[in-house]
């Protein structure tokens, strides 16, 4: 073969290759692209605040049950030994805290076990204290998310949805556990089931709620819990400051604790806007 033959060939080879190697990060461009996983950040500039959405936790908060579930004792003081030092014992699902699918399935995700990028997300507040002012066992339904998409539009990718029904204005009351007149059912809202079924059709990575249960209060069998955390989604309980966000826009940031095992624990929560 001729000197000329053989550096046409080779020429021929290096743009044949080039084409092959173009059209394959062309299509790895799209392919990556299809499989993108839903954007973490509400917003597309840097946010400008940062808003608390969790409780100060304190010996006397307000339970599920009733009786206290967070200690702390003093082993070293600043007095006496220079430094301070508490040993804290707690309930898991105590103050602003995380419920983990494992708090209602056999083996479901542990709170260390949640994907740290499901704890950064698009915030969603759907605001029921009208309705929650005329009836506290008020729910989020399917009409409320409605009235959210047709006021914001869809509910973006991998958000999470919060209900602010009010109720954390109450935390340092009894309203807040809102026993009946039996003295044993209490009275609050929380997310309705139908809700819920439809949520876990799209991306929605968690729900939150401002009261003391992602059930209403009255719930005879905790139906949200047994629906929502089984199907790998996680929930938050005890939000507040909801009123200073606005209904779309902000990106929460949740940091649950890495317990190894853990079915929830309380929870430092936040939203930038």
């Amino acid at each position: 073969m001729c000197h000329a033959c053989v550096i046409e060939n080779v020429k021929s080879n290096m743009l044949s290759r080039r084409a092959l190697f173009r059209g394959l990060a062309g299509a790895g461009a799209v392919a990556a692209v299809a499989s993108a996983p839903a954007p973490l950040f509400a917003q597309s500039a840097a946010p400008g605040k940062a808003h608390d959405l969790t409780h100060e936790l304190y010996d006397k908060f307000p339970t599920y049950f009733g009786a206290q579930q967070f200690w702390m004792d003093q082993k070293f003081s600043h007095a006496k030994d220079t430094f301070n030092l508490f040993e804290w014992r707690l309930s898991e699902h105590t103050g602003t805290h995380i419920d983990a699918p494992l708090h209602f399935t056999a083996d479901g995700k542990s709170v260390a076990e949640l994907p740290v990028e499901d704890l950064v997300g698009p915030l969603v507040v759907i605001d029921i204290k009208a309705k929650a002012a005329d009836n506290p066992d008020a729910q989020v339904t399917p009409e409320d998310i409605k009235a959210w998409t047709d006021a914001n539009g869809p509910l973006p990718d991998g958000a999470v949805v919060a209900m602010n029904s009010g109720w954390s204005a109450h935390v340092a009351t009894d309203k807040f556990r809102n026993l009946g007149a039996d003295g044993k059912t209490m009275h609050f809202p929380g997310f309705h089931v139908d809700a819920i079924k439809q949520l876990l059709e799209g991306s929605t990575k968690a729900i939150a709620v401002d009261t003391l249960s992602l059930d209403f209060g009255q719930s005879p069998d905790f139906i949200v819990h047994n629906t929502w955390l089984p199907a790998g989604r996680y929930g938050i309980e005890g939000i507040t400051n909801l009123d200073a966000l606005p209904a779309k826009g902000a990106t929460i940031v949740v940091g649950a604790p890495k317990v190894k095992g853990g079915t929830g624990g309380p929870a430092r929560v936040f939203a930038l806007v």
